[in-house]
């Protein structure tokens, strides 16, 4: 351990924090959306959830490469970006925040979605019978009876952004302390053929990948328990 430098320390902290943010982002902007797509009848609907589902089959690189178009100085991140000082999006860390949002979108809307699906309008018809308002219906009966499904979203957004590489190697750009994430040192021990530091890090992030399949099996235990 005494060959890993103060800089990967960094990078640790700067990738829970990327992956912390972007989990919160996304149980907040994720769940309206799929509440949406639960409910919705308009054509639109599975139109919009095949898009939000293309970063499953799209090479991180190719969704990397658009968003470094969109987020560079003539695009609208240049323009967004200029409201706080700066010319761009791209290799700053709210770019690669944005494009890890993006990236996670399917694996939080997905399974709360899902989720909506499951506990169908029979419990809302009944809460509105009682003269409970929609939106007090879904914050005191969609949402806790969702609870296995948002457990396992955040999980699941949190994993998929603590391994994220090739998109955010593309829009930030490996700059240390900035967006050097974990998986970017990887490459570049094994670039560097530092191969102990490389098994260290790569054998951290394996056990780090069962412990999120661990905690996702006790939830869908969980889940399960709940519904018997």
């Amino acid at each position: 351990m005494e060959s890993f430098s103060s800089e990967i320390w960094q990078s640790l902290r700067l990738t829970i924090e990327l992956a912390s943010l972007t989990s919160l982002i996304l149980l907040i902007c994720g769940t309206p959306l799929a509440w949406w797509l639960a409910r919705s009848k308009s054509v639109w609907a599975e139109a919009v959830a095949a898009i939000i589902a293309l970063p499953l089959v799209l090479p991180p690189t190719v969704l990397g490469f658009y968003l470094l178009l969109l987020f560079g100085p003539n695009g609208p991140g240049g323009l967004l970006a200029s409201l706080w000082g700066r010319r761009a999006l791209a290799f700053t860390f709210a770019g690669i925040v944005v494009g890890s949002v993006l990236w996670a979108l399917p694996f939080v809307v997905q399974p709360i979605r899902n989720a909506f699906v499951t506990i169908g309008n029979r419990p809302l018809e009944v809460a509105a019978t009682l003269r409970a308002s929609p939106l007090y219906a879904f914050f005191t009966i969609a949402l806790p009876l969702a609870r296995p499904a948002f457990l396992a979203a955040a999980v699941l957004s949190f994993a998929h952004t603590i391994g994220a590489f090739g998109l955010v190697l593309i829009i930030g750009g490996n700059i240390p302390g900035r967006t050097k994430v974990l998986s970017a040192f990887l490459f570049d021990y094994v670039q560097a053929s530092r191969w102990r530091e490389a098994n260290w890090l790569a054998g951290g992030m394996v056990m780090f990948a069962f412990a999120v399949i661990i905690t996702l099996t006790f939830i869908e235990k969980y889940s399960g328990r709940r519904c018997t």
